[in-house]
Formats: structure tokens, sequence, C-alpha cells
């Protein structure tokens, strides 16, 4: 079972390396983005990797992205090894790839949530609201919220993005762009939430992100409600009151909390068990996610 944490297609120019993805360039507007198998916590990359995350974090996303019918999506095509035969010179690179439009990303993750969890807890906690937005008393740590809100941040130059409010959000990326933003995250989130709910999966929160196209007109690009932009919850053991179990990286999260690692780098090494069942949670919710109809 392979790990990819760096790629070097020499074919082509590569602009930019992130904490998980690397972008390189195709053509003046197309990209081709890696999923590697890089993982991050606390905003520090880790030097092990999760063997095969990549590739399933491109078959939920695919997945998800071929659902979409209210907006236009950055996808060209999901098998970019067609379009680009030397591909196949470097194993284990086109599941992890997809060719996109290149855009002008707007600088806002936009959070959708419908179960009280995370960075809001706190806030919560003091003044009863997740990013500004008023919520009921009494809701408990991973309780759920009696309808989805929408929760934006704004992307941080370095460390965490921080929340921000609604009128914020609208400030940065202007009314009509956002009220069609806001509408499509909350509708986005809603389907996913309920198609997974067949399955016995809680769809706790995720983050979409948005770019304008040459004509204005807006994009869903980046990843879409993989478990590295999403909170699974396992319906059958969830309770509230504390850390549901997850499929995605709260494993690797709930580790590192437990031995008290002060979240600064370098980061500690992973013990060979994390990685392992990190991995079978990957791979367990892109089997879930593809079994839907």
């Amino acid at each position: 079972m392979t790990t990819i944490l760096k790629t070097d297609i020499k074919e082509l120019k590569k602009l930019f390396s992130g904490k998980v993805r690397d972008i390189y360039e195709v053509s003046k507007n197309q990209w081709l983005l890696v999923t590697t198998d890089r993982i991050s916590a606390f905003d520090v990359v880790f030097s092990e990797g999760i063997p095969m995350k990549g590739a399933y974090l491109n078959r939920v996303a695919n997945h998800w992205f071929k659902t979409v019918t209210t907006i236009k999506t950055h996808i060209i095509s999901y098998t970019p090894e067609l379009e680009l035969p030397f591909l196949k010179n470097y194993p284990g690179i086109p599941e992890r790839s997809i060719l996109v439009q290149k855009m002008n990303r707007l600088p806002v993750e936009c959070i959708v949530r419908g179960y009280l969890f995370g960075s809001v807890w706190d806030e919560y906690q003091k003044h009863s609201t997740a990013s500004g937005v008023l919520l009921p008393t009494g809701i408990p740590l991973a309780g759920e919220i009696p309808e989805p809100i929408f929760t934006p941040s704004g992307k941080a130059e370095a460390g965490h993005d921080i929340n921000i409010t609604e009128k914020e959000f609208f400030d940065t990326v202007g009314h009509e762009i956002g009220t069609q933003i806001k509408k499509v995250s909350l509708e986005l989130y809603t389907q996913a939430r309920n198609r997974m709910k067949e399955k016995g999966v809680i769809l706790a929160d995720t983050k979409f992100e948005f770019g304008l196209d040459e004509n204005g007109s807006l994009v869903l690009v980046d990843e879409i409600l993989t478990p590295d932009s999403s909170r699974y919850w396992v319906g059958s053991s969830y309770s509230v009151g504390k850390s549901p179990e997850s499929f995605d990286k709260q494993f690797v999260r709930d580790y590192l909390l437990s031995i008290n690692w002060n979240k600064q780098p370098p980061a500690p090494p992973l013990p060979p068990d994390i990685i392992e069942n990190t991995r079978a949670k990957y791979e367990q919710i892109a089997t879930i996610v593809e079994s839907l109809v």
C-alpha cells in the first residue's frame, strides 16, 4: 500500500505545495490538483503520511462533485491521465489527481454546521453564539443545532483561519456573491447530511470554498465533503457530551491531545497503530460514500 508524501511531475510546473495538495500548471487556464497522503493536525504537517489517504479523499470528493447540479464546479476531468498520458509514468498519481479550471479563489472558508463542535464550542459556552450566530442555550458538546448554520471564516496568512461574522463575510465577498454562497453551502450540506444519515453516518459540519471564473460567475472549487474538510461521525456510537467516534482525522487529534502535545512544530511521530487505524477510517468513509446511489 503506497504512501505519497511528495510529488515531482517533471512535465509540469509545480505552482504550490499545501498541507495536503500539490498544484501544477497544465496551461494558462488549467491546473492539475494532486492530493498527497500528507496529514496535518492543528496546522502542523506530520513527517509520516497515511497510506492511500490522497486516493481515498479524491474518491470521496469526486463522488460528491458529480452530484452537484446547482452551481458550476471547477472540474474539467476526473481522469486526467487521459488528457495527460505521461501521468501513467507516475505510479499512484492518477488516482490522486483531478484536472481543474484555474479560478480566482475567494479568501473565505464557507463552513456549515449542523452540530456544535470544534472551534465554536468555546464561543458558545461563553456567549451562546457560534461565529456570532445566536443559538438556543443548553446545547451540549456535539449536540445537534436546530437548523444548520453558516459560519464563515477568513483565510489567515499563517496559522489557524479566523472565525468571522456574517457581516464581515459579506463585506469581504460582496452581498450578491455572499448570498449565493450561503444558499448553495446550506443546500449542499443539507443534501449530503440527509444522504449520509441513510448510511448511519452523521455529517456534523463541512467546509466549502468558492472562486470566480473569468466572467465573474461563482464556482465551487477545492475539495468538497471529504473527511479532511468535514466531520463524519459514526451514528451507532454517537452520544452528546463527548468527542464522537469519527471517520476523519479527529482520531489523530484525539491521540495528540492525549499525549499533551503543545501543537507546535516539530510534530511528534505517529505510532504505526494510529496511522493504520486512521487509514482504515478514510477507506471506510470512501466506501460508504461511494455506495450512495
